[in-house]
């Protein structure tokens, strides 16, 4: 985390947010490097993810599948194709809006992966 100037302000927003316990944790996510962080595809989220919650993503989600519910995701970042087709039927937002919008974390899912294997936290 040397050069990003936007990962590292929202790395000490995150750290300084203490309404929560999810915001030090993706805290703590974001600070692995750039090549480490979460990469997840549009239909794992709408899999896992009712349509109360929020998805929050701790990296990158990538646009493979379809979005057909009307779902709310949150993310560091986008590809341009997810979201294109994220906003046709929900919401994309990034963590900083999130962060601004619901500092309590309520019906917040983290989704990421991690040695291979799918995790979800729900925390709320």
């Amino acid at each position: 985390m040397k050069t990003d100037l936007r990962k590292r302000i929202l790395v000490t927003d995150l750290k300084k947010a203490k309404q929560a316990k999810l915001w030090p944790r993706i805290a703590k996510e974001l600070e692995r490097s750039t090549k480490n962080l979460t990469q997840i595809n549009i239909s794992k989220i709408q899999k896992n993810i009712r349509d109360d919650e929020i998805a929050l993503v701790p990296g990158k989600v990538l646009s493979l599948g379809n979005m057909e519910k009307k779902l709310t995701i949150a993310a560091y970042n986008f590809s341009e194709a997810a979201l294109e087709k994220i906003n046709k039927n929900g919401k994309a937002i990034l963590i900083e809006e999130l962060l601004k919008q619901n500092p309590k974390g309520n019906k917040v899912r983290i989704i990421k992966w991690k040695h291979q294997k799918f995790l979800i936290r729900w925390l709320s």
